[in-house]
């Protein structure tokens, strides 16, 4: 998969039409949902993915890696001369569950045992976290504050009527380089 990632976004930086050349093995032909994420020198260079499975798994992972190095708009597309310098990971998710929660107080206590992957929903916005981003934000308050803010709603609107569903993941990550 990592080698997949990596293929996808050379080719695409060479401007060579990639498309899987090897026998795919059937795990990676089941429809999956996966997000790709790039890191230079311990830093986010780029994330993007699919909540929900739309695709096969090398499919989405191809496209995600392209996306995550290209299309983030959070970025400059990756240079020539960051390619040897990122990090690959990939995210192969579970399809998302209502989170269910009676308050605010037993939602925190649930994820800080859990640590799920994230979507907050509230009406027309929504955010996702994977459950990596626990490391940085080990505080269930912190993190659920952080979602709100990426979804465009207020630090503390988390605490209202908002949907939650979780989601776990298989991860594979490359060595830092």
């Amino acid at each position: 998969m990592l080698d997949l990632a990596r293929n996808a976004i050379s080719k695409h930086k060479s401007k060579i039409s990639f498309s899987a050349d090897k026998q795919i093995p059937a795990k990676l032909q089941e429809k999956r949902a996966c997000f790709v994420t790039l890191t230079r020198k311990g830093t986010l260079r780029g994330c993007i993915g699919h909540i929900l499975a739309i695709k096969t798994l090398y499919e989405d992972i191809i496209e995600n890696a392209k996306a995550a190095a290209f299309d983030d708009p959070r970025f400059a597309p990756v240079t020539n001369d960051e390619l040897e310098d990122l990090t690959i990971e990939i995210s192969v998710l579970t399809v998302p569950k209502p989170f269910l929660y009676a308050t605010p107080k037993q939602l925190t206590a649930k994820l800080a045992k859990d640590k799920p992957g994230v979507i907050l929903k509230s009406g027309p916005y929504q955010a996702t976290f994977l459950p990596q981003v626990w490391e940085d934000l080990p505080s269930p308050e912190e993190f659920l504050s952080h979602l709100a803010i990426k979804a465009g709603l207020s630090a503390d609107s988390w605490k209202n009527t908002v949907e939650i569903l979780a989601y776990g993941a298989d991860v594979f990550k490359e060595r830092d380089r």
